[in-house]
């Protein structure tokens, strides 16, 4: 027992004198990087071949090509034992940091590939090579060779594009051919599990050393080096921009363009409803429709005209509720899906709960004189900055969604209007998942406040500063910028306090204040903040948990408990683009046996 104490204290201490070693020799070599930058960048040369003279790696000075090449692990050998520190100016400079930092893992590589040469009985290499099976604890393993190629790979990488600008093709060549066969040895250890040897290594790091030797011998210096790779990194930075604003661009038409199944499944149900009278017959006599104003009831309203969305909303709420037939819900959509989405409703039950669908054109009571946004949508300035918004490279993406051009959107400042003998509802966007009973959210005690919503300040940006111009007095002064934003997307609404509280008219009064978009650019959740900032009741997170169509790193553990679920952001479940660990969620609810769904989706 005591015998194996000794062997790993050896081990260990052997690893500190490594690292010593190591890091004395790679400031050495930082120090002659320093001094070649500044001046001493050619190579004396005379004489034959044999008397060719070259840098000697890690000093001062000048050495026979023919003694190192001969010799080169007694050299390197020599070469640990005296160990130097850079002077006060050279380590004050910054340019000495940048060659310690670079040349530091060359010498490493030059230090390990000499000893190569000679046979290797080092306890801590064979016992790596019995113990160790995990290929990434190898590769990151500083005595692995493995680690040893990696590194040796990354610096002939870098002298592979040298080696093309000054069009040394015949070297570039050869140190590709290198590392592809370095890439193959690599592949093959972490498909078999086991760590790469000595014989598989050693010939490998031998010919890769000399082609880097022979690299720098070309007066591919540290200077030129650095030079080279910060003008690729440049480049590769333009790129890496223009394709992440390009990608952008296309998910967002992606995410705007209605899908072929469900444009297919509006015209086959708008022509249901346009040759079947009865249908219209039935929806008549729905509106009058007692339940519809029973405020003992659970009311829940969607404004959408997508047919299979509000299915999915409308299906996963009832399908885990307590009491399905105590639940209305109130569905508000244009005249170009009206048709649609009422054959879709009369032609299936969904649990013996009650659905009213309204057509937005019937309401004669919004218009131009009453509602200021409904103004701004109709004005073609505002259409036009629209427009030049989604053309500017510069500007958000997100900001050329027509929803943000639809009046479905901002109809849900007007419920108390559109709803009137109600006292109570809860409000859902069409991109959301039901997976509890939402019916204790109408008895939860609101504090007299009007909207109940979950608070998003839980992440770093979603602060009012985030999202409205605190540069304008209009905001600063009657606003905190620290305070928390909350979602919509599953909120309830206290009604009768909305009314007291006169929400709607404080909504017209900040979207009048913005007819210059000075306060905020686009959307309903910046005047949200505006009109409900007061009267907002944080509700507990798993009510509504956020992020499903933009962030892929969610917790199931979260998404589980959660009653609501959301697909907020442009990869909505019913687009190809969608999520594809989520989109299984909101599947299960929508009538995939239906003959319509079925023929759209193979057409």
């Amino acid at each position: 027992m005591n015998g194996s104490k000794s062997v790993q204290k050896q081990v260990t201490e052997k690893k500190e004198n490594e690292e010593w070693i190591g890091l004395g020799t790679a400031i050495a070599v930082a120090s002659a990087g320093a001094l070649i930058v500044w001046g001493l960048s050619s190579l004396f040369s005379s004489g034959s071949d044999a008397d060719k003279m070259m840098k000697a790696p890690g000093r001062d000075s000048y050495m026979r090509r023919r003694d190192f090449e001969n010799h080169p692990s007694g050299y390197f050998r020599d070469l640990r034992g005296n160990r130097k520190m850079c002077s006060d100016r050279l380590c004050g400079s910054s340019l000495c940091f940048l060659c310690f930092s670079y040349l530091r893992g060359s010498l490493k590589m030059r230090r390990r590939a000499a000893e190569y040469r000679r046979p290797v009985e080092s306890a801590e290499v064979e016992d790596f090579r019995h113990e160790k099976s995990n290929f990434t604890e190898e590769i990151l393993s500083v005595t692995s060779f493995a680690r040893q190629l990696g590194e040796q790979m990354i610096l002939a990488k870098a002298y592979v594009i040298i080696a093309k600008e000054h069009n040394n093709l015949q070297l570039a060549w050869e140190l590709s051919s290198k590392i592809r066969s370095c890439q193959l040895l690599l592949s093959k250890a972490a498909m078999r599990g086991t760590p790469i040897t000595l014989d598989e290594a050693q010939p490998l790091v031998g010919s890769l050393s000399s082609l880097i030797y022979k690299a720098q011998d070309a007066h591919y210096d540290i200077a030129t080096t650095i030079m080279t790779m910060k003008s690729h990194i440049q480049a590769l930075e333009e790129r890496a921009n223009a394709a992440t604003v390009q990608s952008t661009a296309f998910g967002q038409l992606a995410a705007e363009a209605l899908p072929k199944n469900l444009h297919c499944l509006n015209i086959k149900l708008t022509s249901d409803w346009l040759r079947n009278p009865m249908m219209q017959v039935v929806a008549k006599e729905k509106k009058n429709y007692p339940r519809l104003v029973d405020n003992n009831l659970y009311h829940f309203c969607i404004f959408s005209d997508n047919v299979l969305a509000i299915s999915a909303v409308v299906n996963s709420t009832v399908s885990n509720a307590d009491h399905p037939k105590q639940l209305v819900f109130h569905i508000v959509t244009n005249g170009v899906s009206y048709g649609a989405i009422q054959a879709w409703f009369l032609a299936n039950d969904f649990k013996g709960s009650t659905i009213e669908v309204q057509n937005i054109e019937d309401f004669s009571w919004l218009n131009i004189s009453y509602s200021p946004v409904l103004k701004q949508l109709q004005d073609p300035e505002y259409r036009t900055y629209y427009s030049e918004a989604s053309q500017d490279p510069k500007g958000e993406m997100k900001f050329r969604n027509p929803k943000y051009l639809s009046l479905l959107n901002h109809l849900r400042f007007y419920i108390p209007e559109i709803y009137p003998f109600l006292e109570k509802v809860v409000f859902l966007d069409d991109d959301v998942v039901v997976q509890k009973d939402l019916t204790p959210l109408f008895s939860l005690d609101l504090h007299g406040n009007v909207n109940g919503a979950v608070e998003t300040c839980l992440e770093a940006f979603h602060r009012y500063y985030k999202y409205l111009n605190f540069s304008n007095p209009v905001i600063s002064s009657k606003f905190d910028p620290q305070a928390c934003g909350w979602a919509f997307g599953m909120n309830v609404f206290d009604l009768i306090e909305w009314k007291k509280a006169n929400v709607t008219a404080q909504y017209h009064f900040w979207q009048q204040q913005n007819g210059d978009r000075t306060l905020w650019k686009l959307g309903t959740l910046p005047p949200g903040l505006l009109s409900f900032y007061g009267l907002t009741e944080p509700l507990d997170r798993r009510w509504h948990v956020l992020g499903l169509g933009y962030d892929m790193n969610i917790d199931n553990r979260l998404i589980e408990s959660a009653a609501v679920i959301h697909y907020n952001g442009n990869m909505k479940p019913w687009l190809k683009l969608a999520i594809g660990r989520y989109k299984p969620l909101w599947e299960r609810y929508v009538n995939q046996s239906h003959p319509y769904v079925q023929d759209c989706a193979t057409s």
